[in-house]
């Protein structure tokens, strides 16, 4: 055996010895592509996709974001969605609560290496320039949910930085609007275009609207807390040109049958969760005062009795005058907050073994909602014109009243739904008709604020787009949420302010992430704010 090692190591020393002046050849994987030769253009479909991950599903928001909000309601507990309806923590909370801090930086990581691979190359300035622009989208949700967090030393591990700082969030958008402010004029349709772009096939004028309309939200972050900012930019936004219509919605349409569904369908249509998860009572009431025509196609009460209400062939009943909303806040336990004790409980549908005690209550509609090819709006034409509805408020120029702002916004939200099925529900004339004689309140600022951001609460949750309703409420105050108070929740009665950091962070990066509890008035909790939220 002796010898054997020797022979070894003399071979070994004649290869080493020998093969010096080609040694990197030798050394290069073949099966793996290098950076000259790879493709960038195929790391942009997972950008973006990861944005669309990490504002769905189990990955947190349908199970925070939509009951903190109170679009949805569930009188289950224990239950992973007592997280988000009694603020009670299921035993997974944490895994949920880090979802979104990895499946976005993930996106944000991939954008990145995008950059890194066309840099100095002239003929992918634009695949460039839109992956800085995806960058941006997944890290301004990072910074949105969870505060100060890694940015400028975020995504550099390839460099040797393993152990970022977090900086401040008014820096951070800051520099996020500086950067989407000069990246968009980079952008140039007679060069060549991106080849694998899932939300815009390239489009060079879309994904022009696009920056222009996330510069335009980024800005309205701000109004709170640097309101000199956030008019400048959001005016700069209107004069680039923001979304113009339905046709710029910017959504990913998923394909199952390859893998890809989407995954808030894919909770609700679990057994458990589609009985489970209702509309909540303040949406309904919202809707059914204002004979919202999106009432009779977004909510639908179960057919009678436990065992229709879980059939998911079973369409229920989409009559307006019959729908109802849950109230948050109770379970099914038979104490003092078991749902049969709430105000104006309903009873329930079925008899006997079969009796449904929540089969009264509205759920999101089987047709609309429940394809798994259902596609995710990532940012809409109705947003961008609610939200310049109140920059108009403001007195900022951004083109048009604040009037016809919500009136476009309000007829472009009516019109959204038809997306979700191919179909459309709601015609562009009634969609007119509806917000023509619904117009703004302009009776005084403060009412005019509440209408244009409790309809872009209704739109966003009912479009699913959990996060956004939650982070326009904290921005803007509107709706007036009452928060629940249930035994053993983790706010002391009051609704979530931002999710914690991550407890890998606080091992794994620890100096730097103690620098950041310190900024946070009360520490790493889930009340307390962010800095744009006052």
């Amino acid at each position: 055996m002796k010898k054997l090692l020797i022979f070894f190591g003399l071979v070994s020393g004649v290869l080493l010895s020998g093969c010096t002046k080609n040694f990197d050849a030798i050394n290069t994987d073949p099966t793996q592509a290098s950076a000259a030769n790879y493709n960038p253009n195929l790391l942009l479909p997972t950008a973006e996709l990861n944005y669309v991950n990490a504002i769905m599903g189990y990955n947190g928001a349908i199970l925070f974001q939509s009951m903190w909000t109170q679009t949805f309601a569930s009188a289950a507990y224990p239950s992973y969605y007592s997280n988000g309806d009694k603020y009670v923590a299921s035993s997974n909370i944490l895994t949920y609560d880090a979802s979104i801090w990895n499946t976005a930086y993930g996106g944000a990581s991939n954008a990145y290496e995008i950059q890194n691979l066309t840099r100095n190359n002239a003929a992918l300035t634009n695949l460039s320039g839109i992956a800085l622009i995806v960058q941006l989208l997944n890290l301004e949700l990072i910074t949105d949910v969870y505060g100060d967090c890694p940015y400028t030393q975020a995504l550099q591990a390839k460099s040797g930085i393993s152990l970022p700082v977090y900086d401040k969030q008014q820096d951070i958008y800051t520099s996020m609007l500086s950067r989407l402010d000069s990246v968009i004029g980079t952008l140039d349709a007679s060069k060549p275009l991106p080849t694998n772009d899932i939300l815009y096939s390239g489009n060079i004028t879309q994904w022009q609207k696009f920056g222009y309309s996330l510069m335009l939200r980024m800005a309205m972050r701000l109004t709170k807390v640097d309101a000199a900012t956030a008019q400048s930019y959001a005016e700069k936004a209107a004069a680039g040109g923001t979304f113009a219509s339905n046709a710029d919605n910017a959504f990913i349409t998923f394909d199952n049958s390859d893998g890809f569904g989407n995954s808030n369908t894919g909770a609700l249509v679990t057994p458990e969760d589609y009985n489970e998860v209702k509309w909540g009572q303040y949406l309904i009431s919202y809707l059914k005062t204002n004979n919202d025509p999106r009432l009779g196609v977004i909510a639908e009460v179960p057919q009678p009795g436990l065992a229709n209400a879980a059939n998911q062939s079973l369409a229920g009943d989409p009559t307006p005058a019959n729908q109802l909303g849950m109230p948050n806040g109770y379970d099914q336990n038979g104490g003092a907050t078991d749902i049969s004790t709430s105000p104006g409980y309903p009873g329930s549908s079925g008899t006997g073994a079969d009796a449904n005690p929540t089969g009264k209550y509205s759920r999101p509609t089987t047709a609309l909602y429940l394809g798994l090819n259902t596609p995710m709006y990532i940012l809409t034409y109705a947003e961008t014109e609610l939200l310049l509805a109140e920059a108009a408020v403001n007195g900022w120029n951004v083109g048009g009243t604040a009037s016809a702002h919500y009136a476009n916004g309000l007829s472009g939200a009516l019109q959204s739904y038809g997306l979700f099925n191919s179909t459309t529900p709601i015609s562009p004339a009634t969609a007119n008709a509806y917000a023509a004689a619904n117009p703004l309140d302009v009776s005084s600022t403060t009412n005019s604020l509440q209408q244009i951001n409790t309809q872009f609460w209704a739109t966003t949750g009912t479009l699913f787009n959990f996060i956004e309703a939650w982070t326009n409420w904290r921005r803007s105050g509107y709706p007036a949420l009452t928060p629940v108070s249930y035994t053993g929740n983790f706010t002391n009665g009051t609704i979530p302010r931002r999710e914690i950091y991550p407890t890998s962070e606080a091992s794994n990066n620890g100096a730097n992430y103690k620098a950041a509890v310190a900024n946070l008035t009360g520490g790493d909790l889930w009340t307390s704010h962010v800095w744009w939220d006052k």
